[in-house]
């Protein structure tokens, strides 16, 4: 028999994973949502997405890298943490968060296993997504401090989140082959994100050469040699349209960084405050 969990803010029983359309909150898919089961399918359901809400449906039900969805959906089904025992868990691709006319796009590296693969919503439930979250509220991008669960109230003004590669990967390293396939989502993202785009914040290596490889394959002019990733690294991109675009390196928020003081609150909010006023 399946197994059912009550969510942690609606109390309504879910499935692990959630199927589309079965009323997780926020859920971007319904039993309908085109699904790409290969990376040749992926290429051509995002560029074929005519609107960000339908982008952020298709990444949510996306089957295309079998490794990927096998260690989701396993972790979903047996390998979750005994303190998240009685929850459901999301086990499918994290679409993006936040504001649809965002200025800056933030992008991660992927999500993780009991966080995002949890709760459906990126960096949230660990303690990276703490970390985060406490600076996106001090800096005004978000509407509370905490990012708990889908559902709890928490909304972002300005700002969007995605990441590089949008399924949880065994011990955080996505293949070459599955970041190249996931490419084509966030290729999407920033095209149909361009017309307010301002700045991209990326965290971490991966999340800096996603959005380079992205851009670059958008035809947006891109300095040469392709820049380092670096703290406060920053360059300019060009957009098809001629729009200057600020690309912003920050170190990742993983517990690595943060337990260590690598990446400390104020280094954090420095950078964010630098993109709203910027």
């Amino acid at each position: 028999m399946e197994r059912l969990d009550p969510h942690p803010v609606t109390g309504q029983p879910f499935a692990s994973p959630v199927p589309p359309g079965s009323g997780w909150p926020g859920d971007p898919a319904t039993a309908t949502t085109r699904v790409a089961r290969s990376p040749g399918g992926v290429r051509r359901l995002a560029v074929g997405s005519p609107d960000l809400a339908t982008l952020q449906a298709r990444i949510s039900v996306c089957r295309a890298c079998p490794r990927l969805v096998r260690w989701r959906e396993d972790v979903a089904r047996t390998g979750r943490r005994a303190s998240f025992a009685g929850e459901p868990y999301w086990g499918r691709p994290g679409p993006s968060f936040g504001d649809p006319e965002a200025h800056t796009l933030l992008v991660g590296l992927a999500p993780a296993a009991n966080g995002t693969n949890r709760t459906g919503r990126m960096f949230t439930g660990d303690s990276s997504g703490d970390f985060l979250w406490a600076a996106l509220h001090r800096t005004g991008f978000a509407a509370i401090g905490t990012s708990t669960a889908a559902g709890d109230g928490q909304a972002l003004t300005g700002l969007r989140i995605v990441a590089a590669v949008r399924c949880a990967p065994p011990d955080n390293k996505p293949t070459p082959a599955e970041r190249a396939t996931c490419s084509h989502w966030l290729q999407r993202d920033l095209r149909l994100g361009e017309p307010h785009l301002r700045s991209i914040l990326c965290l971490g290596a991966i999340g800096w050469d996603g959005a380079l490889a992205a851009a670059t394959a958008l035809g947006w002019a891109v300095p040469s040699p392709r820049p380092r990733f670096g703290h406060r690294a920053e360059v300019s991109l060009v957009t098809g349209g001629g729009r200057t675009v600020r690309l912003v390196g920050c170190y990742h928020v993983s517990p690595h960084n943060t337990f260590t003081g690598r990446l400390t609150p104020a280094m954090l909010d420095d950078v964010l405050r630098s993109l709203r006023e910027g």
